[in-house]
């Protein structure tokens, strides 16, 4: 007899994600284990938004976009207060991500995030220097 096979599944993150968080759930401590998202709008019109979830004490901020219309107005540094705070309630210590933009990594610097690694392509790799930092940032 065959065993499972394996397919693509586009669409099926979500299940996933919570079979593993289900099972670490069910064999370790937890912390409040769930997603964050908060949208800033302009009338009806989403003008930003983040994503993230929490877990193990942690928040992990998955996504965080500004419109180029409004950025440097302030928007990403108060959906990341507004996430922060949401996961203090959560008992999380502290917060990371991950960029690939270098814009990206020099706001999260500003605002206090520290990096803790870094993933870069060679000139012979493709794309030839792209970069991934990983950034953390203690919720006091």
């Amino acid at each position: 007899m065959a065993g499972p096979s394996i397919v693509s599944a586009p669409g099926q993150e979500d299940w996933v994600e919570q079979a593993l968080l289900a099972e670490l759930r069910a064999t370790a401590p937890q912390g409040v284990n769930d997603s964050i998202t908060l949208i800033a709008q302009d009338g009806a019109n989403p003008v930003c938004g983040l994503h993230g979830a929490t877990s193990y004490g942690w928040l992990l901020i998955k996504t965080l976009w500004v419109d180029r219309t409004h950025r440097r107005r302030g928007l990403g540094r108060q959906l990341l207060d507004h996430a922060f705070a949401e996961a203090r309630q959560r008992g999380c210590h502290s917060a990371w991500l991950d960029t690939s933009n270098p814009a990206a990594a020099r706001f999260y610097t500003a605002l206090g995030f520290e990096p803790f690694g870094r993933l870069a392509n060679t000139p012979t790799q493709s794309p030839p220097g792209h970069c991934r930092w990983f950034l953390w940032h203690t919720l006091q």
